[in-house]
């Protein structure tokens, strides 16, 4: 129990996927305009990394890595993801079709997602069970959605504020997630 609080928090804020990792930043500064918007994203990265994380780590361990085809987890994993990542598309086209006009473009990057393909990609390197695959999955992807609505919020803030020309756009962005990356960096002395 123990050990899975550990890849919970390790996963969520001291190794945080975006502000750690550097994985998953077109989506994380492409969607970040508005809370609503970034709260819906993080919601389809929490269950697409979540499902993914399962469904990579059954395939792994019971059908590639018996059968000695673990070189081929790659190829496997992103079809993986490129099929929920389509599902969770059709379910927001048919249930939520404001939150998939707002979301645009960027749904169909999840699958493209680095953070989502180095999650399923980490399980098999550190050689997680399923439970503790599941663990680092959903606490990755909660991580990702605590900063994109951390950003989201800080970018709702500073949108009508008196911003240097030079800043405007996305430089700012990206010194308000460096910023936050440093804060989140404080996270590292709790492990």
């Amino acid at each position: 129990m123990k050990e899975l609080l550990v890849i919970a928090v390790s996963s969520a804020f001291v190794s945080n996927v975006v502000l750690s990792q550097f994985l998953g930043i077109c989506s994380f500064v492409g969607v970040s305009k508005k809370v609503e918007t970034a709260a819906g994203m993080g919601g389809a990265v929490i269950f697409v990394i979540t499902i993914a994380s399962v469904t990579a780590s059954v395939l792994y361990k019971f059908i590639l890595e018996p059968l000695g085809l673990d070189y081929l987890k790659t190829i496997v994993f992103i079809l993986v993801i490129a099929a929920l990542v389509q599902i969770v598309e059709m379910f927001l086209k048919k249930c939520m079709v404001s939150l998939y006009n707002a979301l645009g473009v960027f749904l169909p990057l999840i699958t493209t997602n680095c953070a989502v393909l180095g999650v399923a990609l980490t399980n098999v390197q550190n050689n997680y069970s399923i439970i503790e695959s599941v663990v680092n999955g959903f606490a990755t992807a909660a991580g990702y959605t605590v900063s994109i609505v951390l950003l989201a919020g800080i970018r709702e803030r500073i949108e009508g504020n008196d911003i240097p020309y030079n800043f405007q756009g996305s430089p700012i962005v990206l010194v308000t997630a460096g910023l936050m990356a440093i804060a989140f960096f404080g996270f590292s002395g709790l492990l």
